[in-house]
């Protein structure tokens, strides 16, 4: 009876043991004999890397060669563009292509000329107002206006059909500059090839510059008030520089000048 008493207390004594254990976390069961950690092999470690003698730094490799793109000269690609237009036609198809100059992309049209181009006097201007940029024709504004019935006054007209009688206009500059500011000498550059044979593909009797930008253009000089009335000569032509109408109209007492200027254009043609 004690043995079986015996029995039943330890089976019980182990199974609260074991329900101790598993409340402190213990899931797994022990071996049966006894492991000693300290007796264990150490663990194979990796060979570490043979140490060498400190060698040369490698040469870091040559940067990359970018070739840099050619500078474009405007005056010399404005130069061989001007000299291969054979028409009117084709110097205004060459200057449509053009896009050098920055005043192009702020411009709504090429003003390229109006009048007769058999005519024997070449008005030569400045650049485009808005009107003349909103139109595409050279000198339509009030400034435009004035200027017609000044040659009119002379028996000129850009209507004209008879070259006797007519008038060819344009402007050394096709685009508008921005603000209407006065063209800039590199802008003025650009546009000298193709203003010069503008001038030779027409081929007339007497060219007026109106304005110190067309003065500058052909004459390389500035000082329309010291030039005007005061014949020159531009590209084998007699040339006869005049106020620009837009002066006129600020400053009405210089059409009085602007008259006589007229009156020896006249006499000119005449004789």
């Amino acid at each position: 009876m004690r043995l079986a008493e015996q029995i039943e207390g330890d089976w019980e004594a182990a199974l609260a043991a074991l329900a101790w254990q598993y409340d402190c976390g213990v899931d797994e069961p022990v071996g049966d004999v006894a492991l000693d950690r300290y007796g264990l092999p150490e663990l194979v470690r990796p060979a570490a890397a043979p140490v060498t003698a400190p060698t040369e730094r490698a040469k870091a490799p040559p940067p990359v060669q970018i070739a840099e793109t050619p500078k474009i000269d405007p005056v010399a690609e404005a130069r061989h563009a001007a000299a291969l237009a054979k028409s009117l036609e084709a110097l205004r198809d060459c200057l449509e292509h053009f896009d050098h100059c920055d005043l192009k992309k702020g411009a709504r049209n090429t003003v390229f000329a109006d009048g007769n181009p058999k005519a024997r006097v070449l008005v030569l201007g400045e650049a485009p107002g808005r009107d003349e940029d909103l139109e595409g024709r050279p000198f339509v504004g009030r400034a435009g206006q004035l200027l017609d019935q000044m040659f009119a006054a002379i028996g000129l007209s850009r209507s004209s059909p008879d070259a006797e009688s007519a008038l060819y206009i344009t402007n050394v500059m096709p685009w508008r500059p921005p603000g209407n500011r006065d063209p800039e000498d590199s802008e003025i550059a650009m546009m000298r090839p193709f203003v010069e044979r503008h001038i030779s593909l027409v081929d007339p009797e007497v060219i007026v510059v109106m304005g110190n930008t067309p003065l500058m253009a052909l004459t390389g000089h500035r000082g329309i008030m010291r030039a005007r009335g005061r014949w020159a000569e531009a590209h084998g032509r007699p040339l006869l520089p005049m106020t620009h109408p837009a002066y006129l109209l600020r400053n009405p007492l210089a059409k009085r000048e602007a008259w006589a200027d007229l009156l020896t254009l006249q006499a000119r043609l005449r004789g």
